[in-house]
């Protein structure tokens, strides 16, 4: 399974974040499963950074594709939304797409790391990703991600938005 995070807070961040969930099916074979949106605090980030809206997708990646060909996509996808190249780490953004995990595929270049090094320390992307996957074992850690989410000791607040279903 492949398991994507998503996230916005500069424009309509709802409206952004469900319509790229959908998006996403472009590159599934089968279902796609989708998290609830969640209000979330920004982590390192600018001063004054406005809160986040977070999701998070799983499904079965189409035959052929390759943790570099989605994460080809993924970059394309932020750059339509308006997402332009930053100096500033972490930076407002309108779309913000983070390959978590592509099966058990791992990876390390200049380009990207799998799994996504920090996302077992972030309850932001923990809490939706436990919605979609809770039973997976995060690689590397001999624990599920529902067990990772519940051993989180963060400062973050994290609110799952009710009538906000994906």
């Amino acid at each position: 399974m492949v398991l994507i995070g998503l996230g916005s807070n500069r424009g309509d961040s709802r409206r952004i974040v469900l319509d790229a969930m959908s998006r996403l099916s472009a590159y599934a074979r089968g279902r796609v499963l989708r998290s609830h949106l969640w209000q979330t605090s920004p982590v390192d980030c600018p001063p004054l950074s406005d809160d986040y809206i977070n999701a998070a997708v799983a499904f079965e990646p189409r035959r052929g594709l390759t943790p570099e060909g989605l994460l080809a996509g993924l970059k394309d996808m932020e750059r339509e939304y308006g997402r332009e190249a930053t100096m500033v780490r972490n930076a407002p953004r309108e779309l913000d797409l983070d390959l978590l995990l592509f099966g058990t595929e791992t990876r390390s270049t200049a380009d990207f790391t799998l799994p996504h090094p920090r996302a077992v320390n972030r309850l932001f992307v923990l809490a939706p990703a436990a919605e979609v996957m809770p039973d997976t074992v995060w690689p590397g850690t001999d624990r599920t991600i529902r067990e990772l989410l519940s051993r989180l000791d963060s400062d973050e607040v994290v609110q799952r938005l009710e009538g906000a279903e994906a």
